[in-house]
């Protein structure tokens, strides 16, 4: 297993929980919400030992998430990345430390899918200069396919498939090839997403929470012309990553959805059924719940969060 630490480590895990690092990691911007992210392989990583990396980095107006890619060489004390390479950054960096998103998930059709935060900013998510609050689509490298639904405007504009998020934390394609995103909504509202072509979601002037301190915010029902959300949490559970079942290890989660749960201190289970959703249960564990992944003979292995008393541990759970 790959496993990203905030403060820029990537560790290589083995099933029984040997730990090895992996040098080469770029240099990350690492405060608040910032910090190394995801990771993802690139899907001919057998051939091409190509992984992804998402990141916070600094610059001369404030900080911003970037992906890279590198081929992963494994030995015996670990692995190293070389030939690191920045396919893709969030534009426009601005200034605070949070809601960078910066999930990757390769699709079906092998194209690179990247969720970007408004980044606290709010307007950024419906403004088509930057690709802040947005759900982006690359080709492997970071070149904009020609079919993306805003490609003809150009430059950054091109990347953006729907916009109007907030803070999405997960993304998933379904057992359909639909690609799902959850998404953190201010003061409740929190969100599960059907993400489809030039959509928007809303975000920041319609959602199903409110402002902190209260301030409310209309309800995407007073706007039909934006993308209401296929399921919404108040109170809320703070999704983390999200990911489809599809092992036969838990047959009765089979093609469920499974979202980490930081507030919840669960795995929050959702049924899908086209393009509808509904919450099927909750496992509770007691602790905050950062990421969800199904290991290759369908065991779950859960991230506790490292911070406000959990203790940061690496989970797998059998029947």
């Amino acid at each position: 297993m790959l496993v990203t630490e905030k403060r820029g480590e990537l560790l290589l895990l083995t099933t029984e929980g040997k730990a090895t690092g992996i040098s080469g990691v770029p240099e990350v911007a690492y405060g608040g919400q910032g910090g190394l992210g995801d990771v993802a392989l690139h899907p001919d990583f057998e051939a091409n030992s190509l992984v992804y990396l998402s990141y916070a980095e600094a610059g001369s107006a404030g900080y911003g998430a970037v992906v890279a890619r590198a081929a992963l060489q494994l030995h015996d004390s670990g692995g190293t990345l070389g030939g690191l390479e920045v396919i893709w950054r969030q534009e426009p960096k601005v200034s605070g430390r949070g809601h960078y998103g910066h999930r990757i998930v390769f699709g079906p059709a092998g194209f690179l899918w990247i969720s970007s935060g408004d980044r606290q900013k709010f307007s950024p998510a419906q403004d088509m200069q930057g690709n802040l609050g947005k759900i982006l689509r690359l080709e492997d490298d970071g070149r904009v396919p020609e079919d993306n639904p805003f490609a003809g405007e150009g430059g950054v504009s091109g990347q953006i498939w729907s916009l109007g998020h907030r803070n999405p934390l997960g993304m998933a394609f379904d057992p359909e090839g639909r690609l799902w995103v959850t998404e953190m909504g201010p003061s409740g509202g929190d969100e599960l997403n059907l993400i489809t072509r030039g959509a928007n979601y809303g975000y920041p002037i319609v959602s199903e929470g409110n402002h902190y301190g209260g301030r409310e915010i209309p309800d995407h029902s007073t706007r039909p012309e934006f993308q209401a959300p296929a399921l919404a949490w108040t109170p809320v559970i703070s999704p983390g990553n999200l990911i489809f079942y599809a092992g036969d290890m838990f047959p009765q989660w089979r093609g469920m959805a499974l979202i980490a749960g930081l507030s919840a201190k669960a795995v929050v289970r959702v049924a899908v059924d086209g393009e509808r959703a509904v919450e099927a249960g909750r496992l509770p564990m007691g602790s905050r719940i950062r990421d969800v992944a199904q290991g290759p003979n369908g065991a779950l292995w859960l991230l506790e969060d490292g911070a406000k008393g959990s203790q940061g541990r690496l989970l797998r759970l059998t029947p």
